[in-house]
């Protein structure tokens, strides 16, 4: 196997490499590589970095060391939720700032004598190879004899001959990041260099160096080499990774080993499933049966198996053990909870926490008339988990009343989590199906019927459309909003106004929240979701009256029913009229 090699049953990585000062006494490039093993590797990727400190700082090496040693280590620190393009840029950013920081501490006067240097990163994930930049250290691929630049540097050319920096981390707090997601093949192969290698070596030259090689450190070592014989007068450093394999697109690597357990009978009140003892069934759908199991330490949790079609379809399995990662990476009083098995599992299920209380379907059925305040109170509980969903790039996906429970002290949690999409996830297996089904269509937001692209203001329409619910007891659209095909048909949903109804109690500037938040294209949605609660506790110059509503706003129904009678004494009279 070649070094640094690693395989599981998709992303194999081999990796080569060589630094050397050239012809200076000390070398300030740095250079290092992470190759994980397993679903570490499925999830976080393979990560490559290269760093060259300015020659003018007396601690530009270590600036150098510190910016890939800290990447590579705090990477995968970070949640494996996130997409790479969000992990890389948090710890980016933070080492930038560390760096300035420390630039300041010693009090460089400019930013040459400072820890500063440039940096440039790559991560293959799934079959994509993530590139980061910052500076003019340079990320190539081959492509056919010659290497193909995938950075541009960041430099400005001043007019006596000399050129500097726009770019590199270190330099002021915050750092302007380049990225580029390259498609990944089996085969490709990557090149990063410092600019003592690229300043003088041709492409065409890299490549057929590098074609001629025995392996991959041998070819590091020949550019380097031949840029040394072309005159180079500073550091030389490369780094060269070849893809041997790209993972399959179905997500099997990303399938813990509790896919491959058998699933259990459907048991009966007083059976026992690794140690938990089944009290009674709660529910069931096609999906799943859920039941109330307790622990033998008392411990009440929900067991949810799959149904049977779930049990026979690898990619349900899959969304059935998802929901157990999702749970045990969001901590939110508002969000269902995942539970440890007491004892190692036999069998495919899930363990949540169990909430005495009822849904809030089951409360709108028991409070048809409810006042504000309470509404808010439950809006602002959802919103607050909804933000532990989206601060990890997850969209819940399925907002809806039988997903929201309200226990007895009255703390509310989203459940339910088949559904949710996962941004890291849907990086390392686009095509595995984990995030694709979606809920009820009634509360569904338009963009995903129309197959157009979704974000955090999808999960917002169905929060918008429990909102109206819970106050006027019907739906913004009826049941048009499900019946969305295309654009074109999002835009000719017609909005019925909240007050329109047998319920007047929502004032019109509620009312325009209301529509704001449900309207048919997510650019007109609220900015976040906070401005929509917000909008909900008081007018703003937004939502605020600006005088007389026309008919069609207020009661659409009738205007209509007023244009169609209008129509018909028409159509009567030019049939009774004379002919000549």
């Amino acid at each position: 196997m070649p070094k640094d090699m690693r395989l599981t049953d998709g992303l194999a990585v081999a990796a080569g490499r060589f630094t050397g000062p050239g012809r200076k006494p000390a070398n300030q490039d740095a250079l290092g590589a992470a190759i994980p093993e397993g679903r570490a590797l499925a999830l976080k990727g393979a990560a490559f970095a290269i760093a060259d400190g300015i020659s003018t700082s007396p601690v530009g090496r270590e600036a150098a060391e510190i910016a890939v040693s800290a990447f590579l280590a705090d990477y995968f620190c970070t949640s494996d939720a996130w997409s790479v393009p969000t992990s890389a840029a948090r710890v980016i950013s933070a080492t930038n700032a560390w760096l300035y920081g420390q630039g300041r501490r010693i009090g460089a006067a400019d930013r040459e004598r400072g820890y500063v240097c440039t940096f440039a990163a790559l991560i293959a994930k799934g079959r994509t190879a993530h590139v980061f930049h910052v500076g003019d250290s340079r990320v190539w691929r081959l492509s056919g004899d010659t290497l193909e630049p995938l950075t541009e540097d960041h430099r400005i050319h001043a007019p006596e001959g000399r050129s500097y920096l726009s770019r590199a981390l270190g330099i002021a707090g915050e750092v302007e990041i380049d990225y580029r997601g390259v498609a990944l093949r089996a085969g490709d192969i990557f090149v990063m260099t410092t600019d003592g290698v690229h300043d003088v070596l041709e492409p065409r030259a890299a490549g057929a160096l590098i074609a001629a090689a025995a392996d991959l450190d041998a070819a590091a070592r020949a550019l380097a080499d031949a840029a040394f014989a072309r005159g180079s007068d500073d550091n030389l450093t490369v780094q060269i990774l070849r893809i041997e394999a790209v993972p399959a697109t179905d997500g099997e690597a990303l399938v813990p080993e509790a896919a491959a357990l058998p699933v259990p009978p459907l048991p009966a009140p007083g059976a026992t499933l690794d140690g938990m003892r089944v009290l009674r069934p709660v529910h069931a759908t096609a999906r799943s049966h859920v039941y109330l199991a307790v622990a033998p330490d008392g411990t009440r949790a929900a067991l949810k198996i799959p149904s049977t079609e779930v049990a026979a379809d690898p990619a349900g399995r899959r969304r059935l053990l998802m929901e157990d990662w999702i749970a045990r990476r969001i901590d939110s009083p508002h969000v269902l909870k995942a539970v440890d098995a007491t004892v190692p599992r036999s069998a495919l299920y899930v363990l949540t926490e169990w909430v005495e209380g009822r849904s809030l379907r089951q409360w709108m059925h028991d409070t048809p008339a409810p006042d504000l305040e309470t509404v808010r109170d439950i809006l602002e509980q959802i919103v607050r988990g909804l933000r532990a969903f989206h601060r990890r790039e997850m969209l819940h996906q399925d907002m809806r009343p039988e997903n929201v429970m309200i226990d007895a002290e009255g703390t509310v949690r989203i459940i339910d989590f088949g559904s949710t999409w996962v941004a890291g996830v849907a990086e390392a297996a686009p095509a595995a199906g984990i995030g694709t089904e979606l809920g009820t269509y009634q509360y569904t937001a338009p963009e995903y019927l129309a197959g157009s692209a979704a974000g955090w203001q999808s999960d917002l329409f169905s929060l918008g459309t429990i909102a109206y619910e819970m106050l006027t007891g019907r739906l913004p659209y009826g049941a048009e909003a499900a019946k969305v095909r295309s654009r074109h048909d999002a835009a000719r949903l017609i909005y019925r106004p909240a007050r329109s109804g047998e319920r007047s109690a929502v004032p019109d500037w509620m009312d325009a929240a209301l529509r704001r938040a449900v309207h048919p294209d997510p650019l007109r949605r609220h900015e976040s979701l906070s401005a929509f609660l917000a909008e909900m506790r008081a007018p703003t110059a937004r939502t605020r009256p600006r005088g007389h509503r026309p008919l069609i706003e207020r009661h659409p129904v009738r205007f209509w029913q007023g244009v169609s009678a209008l129509l018909a004494l028409l159509l009567i009279g030019a049939l009774a009229w004379p002919r000549a």
